[in-house]
């Protein structure tokens, strides 16, 4: 019966020790010459040939290592287990069980009569096999798949035990080789093994929550005054809800953070996804001017043995393991500054963005109003594109544009219904609509539709993405509306002096005092947008990136200064930015009146320009009592503005308390 014994605990059961798929390995009922006492210690050996086999058959259908028994047959690997990291937990596990193979051996070998001595060497394991069972029909009934197994394994060594302590801690080793190896092709190469979305980087954005669903656009602040659900709103001021605009700008790579085992901090994988990610665009660039050159600064080696070292280890240490990765990234961070700063002229590129994004170049855009005013204040067609184009080459040569291979790198866009599908859906990844539109609506007008391209030169691309230059276009449109809209009202008073000599009635004062009011909030606008707001915070820019030199700091100090532009600005605010909208266009309107009314207004126009008067009192009086809350409520933490809401608010008192 020893020998019986001993090959069941092995996993060959036969007429004595049976094996049943539910119940497990049991001594078999009809055997008279057995004391029930000895049947329950027996059963309890078998406890451990229970485990034992389904360990077998579990590293088996994951690796095939084990021989497949006769007794038990071997199913495919089920649903959602599979992968690099489950094959390592396998071999952990196989590895794991060799000290109870040995000690059946070491039983055969020595040959005992005594059952009581089988019992005590075998029991040592009676601790250990439950507790790892536990871990494997955790990994089998919710289906842990790839890092996710490094975090399981490592929850359950955390407990009080030393040998299943001990015994997983050299599993979660064997798991972590894994782990190193695809941190050095990922960190070192650029290169992303994970062909069964098994680690905690992945290609691709990352899979944000679902956005929140818009609020109603029927709700009009605009009309009506302050009443019923405008009251709510403007006590709640809720930020636009459009999530892409203060979103991370859209990578090519993201991390998976499910799959990031809890003992790795976040800040930590950051590092690993902003190494790969430098690695594998360097690599991948085919420029000769950098080709000779490595990012690691041929360090490579060297890390690569700081790695194997790391996966010897036969406990995780994530000191050692954080201060390897933060070498690597302070290697990588400093040659993309120099790769940047000095030899891309970032600066240089920065002023660019400012120039043209930001209507630096205030006369470019001037003359270009002028130019494009025709071809604009209608709904546009195929050739729109090609007419603001020119108009825009031919107001960069009259005043006098110093750098002509600027022109080439910067184009003009209308979206516009009916445009070729390509350009709507690849060339805007991640963008927003042009405001005042939907993307299934024909624009208005064509500078609704208005944008701004621009051919980003390597490796500033990975500042400057698809997503970072559709937040400047946002700031852009709305930048040149004002801009528009001043240019508008300064022609009206060039027709107030024009026609001064001529008799005036009540009409023609109520009509110049109106524009003397719109002209003094737009001025007031366009001085604490281009000073207080763009000016300011450049300046702020270009300081946080003399002071460093390390890239990653760049690159979260122009993601400030974006948000920052964003929400100074007020286009993050949705109140605000409505009610400023609506004075624009208000403005607009009263500009066309005037304009298309050389002689005194009629009967209609009177009409037309009484309801302007009024829409024009209550939109300031509404955005006066917007920002009073704002001030009040000292919401300016969750804008990202500074820490005085009344700073950044100082150009727009003036004006209205002057018109309340």
């Amino acid at each position: 019966m020893i020998h019986e014994l001993l090959l069941a605990l092995s996993g060959y059961p036969g007429t004595i020790f049976t094996w049943n798929k539910r119940t497990g390995l049991q001594v078999s009922q009809d055997l008279p010459f057995l004391h029930p006492s000895e049947t329950g210690v027996l059963n309890r050996l078998c406890k451990l040939g229970s485990d034992y086999i389904r360990f077998t058959e579990f590293i088996e259908q994951h690796t095939g290592h084990v021989h497949q028994q006769e007794h038990h047959s071997v199913q495919p690997s089920q649903v959602g287990l599979s992968g690099v990291y489950l094959r390592a937990f396998c071999t952990g596990l196989d590895s794991m069980l060799q000290p109870y193979r040995q000690a059946l051996l070491d039983l055969e070998q020595e040959n005992h009569c005594i059952f009581q001595y089988y019992v005590t060497f075998v029991f040592q394991f009676q601790l250990l096999f439950p507790s790892v069972m536990m871990v494997v029909e955790t990994i089998k009934s919710q289906k842990i798949h790839g890092c996710q197994i490094l975090e399981t394994v490592y929850k359950h060594s955390c407990g009080g035990l030393p040998p299943v302590r001990m015994a997983l801690e050299k599993v979660l080793a064997v798991c972590h080789g894994v782990m190193y190896k695809q941190l050095a092709a990922w960190m070192l190469h650029g290169l992303l093994l994970d062909q069964s979305e098994e680690f905690y980087v992945k290609q691709g954005p990352s899979a944000g929550g679902a956005a929140t669903s818009q609020e109603d656009d029927d709700e009009d602040l605009g009309i009506g005054g302050l009443s019923g659900k405008q009251l709510k709103e403007l006590q709640d001021l809720r930020l636009i809800e459009e999530e892409n605009m203060l979103a991370p700008s859209l990578q090519q790579f993201s991390l998976r953070v499910e799959m990031l085992p809890s003992y790795i901090p976040v800040r930590v994988a950051e590092k690993i996804l902003f190494v790969g990610e430098s690695v594998q665009m360097f690599e991948n660039h085919n420029h000769s001017q950098f080709k000779a050159c490595s990012i690691l600064k041929h360090q490579e080696d060297m890390f690569a043995a700081e790695l194997h070292r790391l996966k010897q280890q036969p406990l995780f240490s994530l000191v050692d393991f954080e201060n390897l990765i933060d070498g690597i990234r302070s290697t990588v961070a400093e040659h993309l500054w120099t790769l940047m700063v000095e030899e891309s002229d970032l600066l240089g590129q920065l002023k660019i963005i400012k120039d043209f994004y930001l209507l630096g170049r205030g006369e470019l855009y001037q003359v270009f109003i002028d130019h494009a005013q025709h071809m604009l204040k209608t709904p546009p067609t195929a050739v729109t594109e090609h007419d603001v184009n020119v108009a825009f080459q031919q107001a960069a040569h009259k005043v006098l544009l110093d750098d002509d291979s600027l022109l080439p790198l910067l184009h003009l866009t209308i979206d516009y219904q009916g445009k070729e599908s390509k350009d709507a859906t690849g060339t805007r990844e991640g963008a927003t609509p042009p405001q005042e539109t939907s993307p299934r609506e024909v624009p208005p007008t064509g500078w609704a539709a208005l944008g701004l391209a621009y051919k980003v030169q390597w490796p500033l691309h990975i500042l400057f993405t698809p997503a970072v230059l559709e937040k400047y276009n946002v700031i852009f449109r709305y930048l040149v509306s004002v801009r528009r809209v001043q240019s508008e009202l300064q022609h009206c008073w060039a027709l107030q002096m024009q026609r001064k000599h001529l008799k005036s009635n009540q009409t023609d004062a109520v009509k110049w005092r109106l524009r003397n009011h719109m002209a003094f909030l737009v001025d007031n606008l366009q001085y604490y947008l281009q000073v207080d707001v763009l000016e300011s915070q450049f300046s702020q820019l270009l300081q946080q990136i003399n002071s460093t030199r390390d890239f990653e700091s760049i690159r979260l100090a122009h993601d400030h200064f974006l948000s920052n532009l964003l929400a100074q600005s007020f286009i993050l605010l949705k109140p605000v930015f409505h009610c400023l909208n609506e004075i624009l266009e208000l403005c607009h309107n009263f500009c066309s009146l005037v304009s298309q009314n050389v002689a005194p207004l009629d009967e209609r126009g009177t009409a037309q320009l009484d309801i302007l008067v009024k829409g024009f009192s209550r939109q300031s009086f509404l955005l006066f009592k917007i920002l009073s809350s704002v001030r009040n409520h000292q919401i300016n933490s969750d804008l990202g503005v500074g820490s005085d809401c009344s700073t950044s608010c100082t150009g727009l008192w003036g004006p209205l308390g002057y018109i309340q």
